[in-house]
């Protein structure tokens, strides 16, 4: 195993990484809007990674040139689909999760004026 080959390994990993970051903001984030987002950066960022890690590992630039191709296809299509159903889920009255603090939690006027 040469230097190049731990190189790829450790770039497809790090895209992995990614991948895996991306799938579990799908399950456990609240909306939309919030899973759009890591779906995205999981498509951009995780692809791009597996990519150029790929591209370590061949020696033909045809093969090299299609790969990146494919990366900034799938930049442009993922950024346009997201966009389209963020406008998509707004135009239905989609709202954006807000973060609520639970009853017992909340500090009354006293204590906020204590703590300044």
């Amino acid at each position: 195993m040469n230097a190049w080959d731990i190189v790829s390994v450790i770039l497809i990993s790090i895209g992995c990484f990614f991948f895996l970051g991306g799938g579990i903001g799908m399950l456990r984030f609240p909306d939309v809007f919030s899973r759009l987002h890591a779906s995205t950066k999981a498509d951009n960022l995780g692809l791009g990674f597996v990519i150029f890690g790929v591209l370590l590992q061949f020696d033909s630039m045809l093969a090299g040139t299609k790969l990146i191709l494919v990366w900034l296809l799938v930049l442009m299509s993922s950024s346009t689909t997201c966009h389209l159903i963020a406008k998509t889920a707004l135009r239905q009255g989609i709202e954006p999760w807000k973060r609520t603090v639970p009853e017992s939690q909340k500090m009354s006027e006293t204590q906020v004026r204590n703590d300044e």
